[in-house]
């Protein structure tokens, strides 16, 4: 018999509770590249439709650029004064490039089904590119916060900047598209306590609207 979920005591799930957008960050703290390998590859194992793993993930090390990048973000402190800065991208056409490579380990007649229908799928469909990009882009940035979040390090998810100057910055190529730039550190200070949570019955809803 399966436990009642409620039951459960999850270090999971207290990650999950305790994740915050951080604002403020220690300057001096730096991360190895050995800890920023560790987070991106577990980035990488977040789920994409078709295994297209469309999302880029560029990590911004230049302290100039970074400058650079704060001021056309409001003047945020945290992009320069976190650890560690990502944009994370997404390229649109990811689907149409060499599909064969996202199932180069499946069986042979997984292959033949799969690959074709990708290029249907994705093929001439600007819209769906779109949000599949957005999508992907979503859920890696969540499992990067998480993931920090495990070993004790905060996070702050940012759309507070001009994506149009911020790709200028970046040389950004053409078929990508910016989701959003995340900042990860140690914290400073906590955050500020949470502004004010809706309850379930106002979020969530059974069969129909």
């Amino acid at each position: 018999m399966t436990e009642d979920i409620s039951s459960f005591s999850s270090e999971t799930f207290d990650i999950i509770k305790k994740r915050r957008s951080v604002k403020h960050f220690d300057t001096t703290h730096q991360f190895t590249e050995n800890e920023i390998e560790k987070l991106l590859s577990l980035a990488v194992l977040s789920p994409t439709s078709f295994n297209i793993q469309n999302w880029r993930f560029l990590v911004v090390k230049d302290a100039e650029l970074r400058e650079k990048i704060r001021d056309v973000s409001w003047g945020q402190a945290q992009v320069t004064d976190a650890s560690l800065l990502l944009i994370i991208c997404a390229d649109l056409k990811a689907g149409e490039k060499d599909p064969q490579r996202y199932w180069k380990n499946a069986s042979k007649e997984v292959q033949d089904f799969i690959i074709p229908a990708i290029t249907k799928f994705y093929t001439r469909n600007d819209k769906l590119q779109h949000d599949e990009a957005l999508r992907s882009i979503g859920i890696a940035s969540q499992t990067l916060m998480l993931a920090a979040k495990s070993v004790g390090y905060d996070s702050c998810p940012m759309i507070g900047f001009d994506p149009q100057k911020v790709a200028e910055l970046i040389n950004l190529p053409q078929d990508y598209i910016i989701g959003m730039m995340l900042v990860v550190g140690k914290a400073k200070s906590p955050a500020n306590p949470r502004g004010g949570q809706l309850s379930l019955d106002k979020v969530v809803f059974t069969d129909r609207f």
